[in-house]
Parts: C-alpha cells; structure tokens; sequence
C-alpha cells in the first residue's frame, strides 16, 4: 500500500494523539464513563453515517479507491466509519479540557490556579 492509503488513517491518530493528552493532564473522567461517552458518539455519529450510507448508494459521492484502505462496512472505507467515532471523542474530550481549564485546573496537578498560590 502506498502513503495515500494511510493519509486519512494518520488524520485520525492526530487527533486521538493531540487530545487523549488531556485526560491525565487535567485529570479529565471522560474515559471512566464508558456508557456516557458511547451514548455521546452514538447521538453524533449515527445521523452522519446514515446521511453517509444514503449518500454512498444513491451516487452522489464516493471514495476512491486509491486513496483509502480496503476494507469496508456496508460499502464504506474503515476510516469513514472510524471518523464518526474518532471526532465525536476528540470533540468531548476538548471541551471537558475547555471545562477544566475555566474551572481553573492546572494541567498536571489537578488543582485550581488560586489554590496553587
């Protein structure tokens, strides 16, 4: 396989790799609520994929070939399905690092900034 087929495979470890830093830095409890965040992936990812899914099979779009890996899920590339997962966690775990640091979390020590003082 050539580069090409990795691209969107890379995008998506970024993304998991620029914020799954997060959780220890502002001691973020995202990953230890499972059901939460599956529940949160379902609601956002689910309306896309169908909109993907109807899309794919009436024509109006597709992926090519060359440019994606070859496995697929009801006609989708892996990293279309792994996309609608990939950025609804991403998305949780910036805005709970948002949250913390507003809450005034220091990363790495878990404590609030006036209490560092």
């Amino acid at each position: 396989m050539t580069l090409p087929h990795w691209s969107y495979v890379a995008m998506l470890v970024f993304c998991l790799v620029g914020t799954l830093p997060l959780v220890p830095a502002f001691r973020l409890q995202v990953l230890r609520q499972p059901r939460r965040l599956l529940l949160t992936v379902l609601l956002a990812g689910t309306p896309f994929l169908l909109w993907d899914l109807y899309a794919t099979h009436a024509g109006h779009w597709w992926f090519d070939e060359e440019q994606t890996l070859p496995w697929r899920v009801a006609g989708l590339p892996l990293e279309e399905i792994s996309f609608f997962v990939v950025i609804p966690v991403v998305a949780v775990l910036t805005l709970e690092g948002v949250r913390a640091a507003r809450r005034g979390v220091r990363p790495g020590s878990g404590r609030r900034r006036e209490d560092a003082r």
